[in-house]
């Protein structure tokens, strides 16, 4: 059984010190690539997919991405304001559930950028999403192929689809894209304040419960000014 997420939560708060001078007067959501903001390249994404509403959170210059999304219709912008707190990838989300609903959501970064293949990687990830086996399914990328990309992977991947968290030392072959589709149920009992998402991957994976799905075409991770660059050659040649 697959779902389709109706809403979405992208992550948009966070202070974007590697991007400086870029984000020195403007949020790194804000940060163009190819013509276009980060932001409405996620946005743009989820429109396609067919999400209705986009619960997008706020911290550093707020006004300015608040304003930036005041006009959009599809899908439409409801603000998560955290200019006053500081609550992490995992507390962001808990703060927003009231405005995410029950039903599986898909979680996006704001600064995540990929070129689809064949078949949008978000309606791949609907289709893919079983809630009976699943709490959490992440977008993987190839670390090999990546454009802006040097570590060392985040999970090993089984055939099908289970992930194991890369152990200190070790080299696995992909890493989280920064989308995901999530269950809010997983959220019921998390920390209060600031805590970080990975705590519930920890905890989803360690119940055979989180789950990746290969992305099909090229993530680019725009984490500095130099990677805005190579991100911007590649997302043309691909539009050629």
């Amino acid at each position: 059984m697959s779902v389709q997420p109706s809403k979405a939560m992208v992550l948009a708060a966070g202070l974007g010190l590697r991007m400086r001078p870029l984000t020195d007067h403007m949020p790194k959501p804000l940060v163009s690539v190819a013509g276009k903001p980060l932001l409405d390249h996620v946005l743009d994404r989820l429109a396609d997919a067919g999400v209705a509403e986009a619960v997008v959170n706020v911290h550093y210059l707020p006004d300015q991405i608040i304003d930036h999304t005041a006009a959009r219709k599809s899908p439409r912008v409801i603000i998560s304001d955290e200019r006053d707190v500081v609550l992490g990838t995992g507390g962001a989300v808990v703060k927003a559930l009231p405005l995410l609903g029950e039903a599986p959501f898909y979680h996006l970064n704001a600064d995540t950028l990929w070129i689809d293949g064949v078949r949008p990687n978000l309606a791949r990830l609907a289709d893919a999403f079983d809630p009976a086996r699943m709490d959490i399914l992440l977008l993987m990328a190839p670390t090999a192929g990546s454009i802006g990309y040097a570590g060392k992977g985040d999970f090993a991947m089984a055939a099908d689809g289970t992930l194991s968290k890369r152990k200190e030392n070790e080299v696995t072959p992909f890493v989280y894209a920064g989308v995901a589709i999530m269950q809010p149920a997983i959220f019921q009992d998390a920390p209060q304040g600031e805590f970080s998402l990975t705590t519930l991957f920890d905890r989803a994976a360690a119940q055979q419960r989180l789950f990746g799905l290969r992305l099909d075409g090229v993530w680019m991770h725009v984490g500095t000014p130099d990677a805005v660059a190579a991100a911007e050659r590649a997302y043309l040649a691909s539009v050629a």
